[in-house]
Formats: C-alpha cells, sequence, structure tokens
C-alpha cells in the first residue's frame, strides 16, 4: 500500500528529540505562581471504551475505525469535535483484523484527515464526498500533496483547523517535505468541507500547528522546529480569537515581533504535537518526551506565562504500548473534555504496516486523566 507508508513516515522521526533543556531564549520575567505539581496519571476509561467501541461498530462501513493526530474542540452547541490526521474509515473483522485499503481490492478506506463529532457520548465520523466515496475534510490540491491537522480555535462561532501541508517530490518512499501552514474555516453545521482556506506563516520553518490557547485577550499558537534531532518549540500569538488577524513571534529577548524570522527557539524536547494549558495559576506543558528516541514517557513542565520559560520536568505516565514494533508519541491534553482531572491523549502506530490491519486496536488514541495537586 504505497500511499499508506509514506504517509506515516513522519510520525516515526516525530519520536526522535534531543535535550530537553530550555534555551536562553524566554519571555520577560512572569509573574509569581504556584506550578501545579502532578499527583498521577490513569486511564480515562470512558474515551478510551468510547472509541474502542465506536471504532469496532459495523452499523456503518463509512465511518472511523482508527486514526492519529486527536485534537479537540468544544462546539457552540456543546458538541466536542474530535480532529484526526490520518484516518481509517471501513469495517472491522470478527477477528480484530481490518481488510486491506481499496486500492488493493480491499474495502478499507484511507483519508489524511477527517473529523468525528461527540454528543451525549456517541460519536460520528465527518468526512467528504460519499458515503460509498469518503474524501478528506480538507483536501490535497493534487495526488502529490496532503495535509496532516493541528489544534484548532473557535472565532466568532466559526472552527478555525490548523493545517500543515506535505509535498511529495519524488518517486522514493522518503521523497516527501514539510510544505507550508494554512488555517481552513469550517462552519459547526457544515464540517465536510470548509468554507475558506488561508495561508499561514511559514516561512521560517515552523510548522504553527502543535498547540492554541486562548489567554490574557491574545490566541496563542505553538509550534515546532522539527529538525529530526532536536526539535524545537516556537511561540506566536494573534490578538483576539481568529488566526487570521496580525502574528506576532516571540523573541530571543522575550519581545514580540511582526517579523516571523525573528521567531526563537524558546526550548528543545518538544514533540510535534503538545499542549500549554491553565492549570490554576500556573500553565502547564504536556509532552511526549522527545529527549530519548521512542521514548514511552509523557513529561510535564510549567510556567508562570503562556510564554515560558518552561521548567521543573515531571514524569507523568510511561506508555504501556511501546515495545517492539509499536511506539507512542505526541501526547497532548484536551482541557474542554470532561474527565477525572485533565485528560490527556496520545497515539499509538507500529513500524509495520501490515501490524495496522493484523489488529486495529493498535492505530487508535488512548486517553489519560492526569490530576495535579
Amino acid at each position: 500500500m504505497t500511499r499508506f507508508r509514506p504517509a506515516l513516515a513522519p510520525l516515526a522521526i516525530a519520536l526522535l528529540g534531543f535535550t530537553a533543556v530550555p534555551l536562553p531564549a524566554a519571555a520577560a520575567p512572569p509573574a509569581a505562581c504556584t506550578p501545579a505539581v502532578v499527583a498521577g496519571a490513569t486511564t480515562d476509561a470512558r474515551l478510551t471504551g468510547l472509541f474502542t467501541a465506536y471504532g469496532n461498530d459495523n452499523s456503518r462501513l463509512d465511518d472511523w475505525t482508527g486514526a492519529d493526530g486527536t485534537y479537540s474542540l468544544r462546539l457552540p452547541s456543546g458538541k466536542e469535535l474530535w480532529i484526526f490526521s490520518d484516518t481509517f474509515l471501513g469495517q472491522v473483522n470478527a477477528d480484530g483484523s481490518r481488510p486491506p485499503v481499496v486500492e488493493e481490492g480491499g474495502t478499507t478506506v484511507f483519508l489524511n484527515n477527517s473529523f468525528a463529532v461527540e454528543r451525549d457520548g456517541r460519536l460520528s465520523t465527518i468526512h467528504d464526498g460519499t458515503a460509498a466515496k469518503p474524501t478528506a475534510v480538507m483536501p490535497p490540491r493534487d495526488e502529490n500533496h496532503w495535509y496532516w491537522a493541528g489544534d484548532a480555535t473557535l472565532a466568532g462561532g466559526i472552527v478555525e483547523t490548523t493545517y500543515q501541508e506535505y509535498e511529495r517530490f519524488g518517486t522514493g518512499a522518503w521523497d516527501w517535505r514539510w510544505h507550508r501552514n494554512v488555517v481552513a474555516r469550517f462552519a459547526p453545521g457544515r464540517l465536510e468541507r470548509p468554507i475558506s482556506v488561508h495561508d499561514l506563516p511559514s516561512g521560517h520553518g515552523v510548522a504553527w500547528a502543535s498547540a492554541t490557547l486562548k489567554d490574557g485577550g491574545y490566541t496563542y499558537v505553538y509550534g515546532v522546529e522539527d529538525l529530526g534531532s532536536p526539535k524545537y518549540m516556537h511561540l506566536a500569538r494573534v490578538r483576539g480569537q481568529s488566526l487570521l488577524g496580525t502574528w506576532e513571534f516571540l523573541t530571543a529577548d522575550g519581545t514580540w515581533s511582526r517579523n516571523e524570522t525573528d521567531s526563537a527557539r524558546i526550548m528543545s524536547g518538544v514533540a510535534n504535537e503538545y499542549s500549554v494549558t491553565k492549570v490554576g495559576s500556573s500553565y502547564v506543558l504536556i509532552t511526549h518526551d522527545t529527549s530519548e528516541p521512542l521514548s514511552p514517557n509523557i513529561v510535564a513542565y510549567t510556567s508562570c506565562s503562556p510564554a515560558g520559560p518552561f521548567t521543573g520536568r515531571q514524569h507523568v505516565y510511561t506508555t504501556p504500548e511501546t515495545g517492539g514494533n509499536i511506539f507512542t508519541y505526541n501526547a497532548h491534553a484536551h482541557p474542554d473534555v470532561a474527565g477525572d482531572g485533565l485528560v490527556v491523549s496520545y497515539n499509538v502506530n507500529s513500524f509495520v504496516n501490515t501490524d495496522h490491519y493484523r489488529d486495529v486496536t493498535i492505530y487508535r488514541p488512548r486517553f489519560l486523566d492526569v490530576t495535579f495537586e
């Protein structure tokens, strides 16, 4: 399945990191706060069970059976929007396997992005196209490009979802690269296709899609400069709620500049997807630990400001799935989702492509409840 293999390749690369040490770049000294202390992390049985049951349900054959990415956003209606990147649609066999993809004569559909909507504990899949021929909610411009989803925000009742566009430039399995950042705007009542798509800053090699945070009249946008090893956090902000406003970038001296090339490396050791969440009086960064290759560890840092510095690394959870061909990655929080603590998800994958057809449980998100003292 040539299309699936390169599409998952960046996720393996996303696990490789370097030292998780804050760099000299930092914001101005923040106000005093009480750092949040991780008390523990346990499996969120409701969400893990919800996606397991939904993925195994064959009442529809054009819906979700597994995906990664796993961002979320509370809609004005109170529904929860789940935002996915690479997604399997179709049926699940009685033995817990999935059929081959359509291109190989099977019935499984593979899309590079999709949505699911949760209401009152029930999920429904959102895709474009038809039930017989589903297509991605964020369509590619051609067969040599595709979009992976990042975090999303709500602006005036409109869903603004960040996407990273990747492009293929050769015939080899690794002949692809990140190309640019965009934001797609969706009406909550018509999520199968965007109202409009707009360019985001893309001239400094930063994927502006890792996380968003509304705080103090600004929407903060966290990005990653992915060098494989290491990876660096960057930070931008927009006044108000919409990402279509004027962007400012955090610089090495802690000031803000409208020039993207002034964007500074805040710290290393973050994953491609992470989160920053207000917990009590402090801000908590949740990320997979990329200070070591293929780490199963999820860690937390704290700051008194959304702009950092993030310090005091704490261990949150060690993913039990990691081992052999199986790896985990891209943990981040879901502050709008109800749970017994701060809900955190992480993704599970395999380096062996056939594993995704042998066992549907591999390529599904897991959920945790993280509590703080």
